[in-house]
């Protein structure tokens, strides 16, 4: 008799915000090719990676919504719990990123960058704890990280800032929402094909420094990270709480 796999994630539904494109987006197929319902939720619109999730035979509900509006959180869980049923997974995705040398760094992109990449993450995971364990359910979290959460960057202050926080959240989250059957770990991306990096793309002499940097010899790309999702939503672990994943091709190796 065939027994499921533990990395099916049949019959759950899972919110991913930050889906309309590059890591998001992958993350949102990789889901939805495991089995999951997505709910795909952001500022643009979700018409392609609703195109793309449909074509592989899976299930997609965009969710429009501005993470930054103060408040809002417990209402993105409500809403794509009403357009999908009770959410099983969270995938904190949505971020941003300023680049400017720390001694001009602004107060103003110091302040989006964190609401968003940080304190938006934070209440997500904390609506969506609060649901689950009001109904009774088990859950998943997966917050993105980045290899800033590890090492300090350079023109990107509130960025790695936010990701070190993240980082910590992640475990601090895990330590008390483990024993209550929500597992929250975390995937620290490496150089990956995205909005984010076009700009680093774009330099000649940044994109070689960076490309013989990594061991892999390639940049990564959104289905890398949507891979490393699938697990951590998975029942493969189970037993996995407050981890940060590195999916990076090997940079911190080197």
């Amino acid at each position: 008799m065939a027994t499921a796999s533990p990395f099916s994630l049949d019959g759950r539904t899972a919110l991913v915000t930050g889906a309309n494109t590059g890591i998001g987006q992958g993350i949102a197929l990789a889901l939805a090719e495991a089995g999951a319902k997505v709910v795909a939720a952001g500022r643009s619109s979700m018409a392609e990676t609703e195109k793309l999730i449909a074509e592989a035979g899976g299930t997609s509900f965009a969710l429009q919504v501005d993470l930054q509006q103060e408040g809002i959180a417990a209402r993105v869980i409500e809403q794509a719990a009403e357009l999908a049923g009770p959410l099983d997974i969270l995938v904190n995705n949505a971020g941003i990123i300023r680049r400017t040398d720390a001694l001009d760094f602004s107060e103003s992109d110091w302040d989006e960058v964190m609401n968003l990449n940080l304190k938006a993450n934070f209440f997500l995971a904390q609506a969506f704890a609060k649901a689950a364990l009001l109904a009774g359910r088990t859950g998943r979290i997966v917050n993105i990280a980045s290899l800033l959460s590890f090492q300090g960057g350079i023109r990107v202050a509130s960025y790695t800032a936010s990701k070190s926080g993240l980082a910590g959240l992640t475990r601090l989250l895990a330590c008390e929402w483990a024993a209550k059957g929500i597992n929250v770990n975390a995937i620290a991306p490496g150089y990956v094909e995205s909005n984010n990096t076009e700009a680093l793309r774009a330099d000649p002499d940044r994109n070689a420094a960076i490309l013989a940097r990594i061991p892999a010899g390639r940049w990564g790309r959104p289905s890398d990270i949507g891979g490393a999702a699938v697990f951590l939503a998975s029942d493969a672990a189970a037993y996995i709480h407050g981890a940060i994943l590195p999916v990076d091709g090997g940079w911190l190796a080197r």
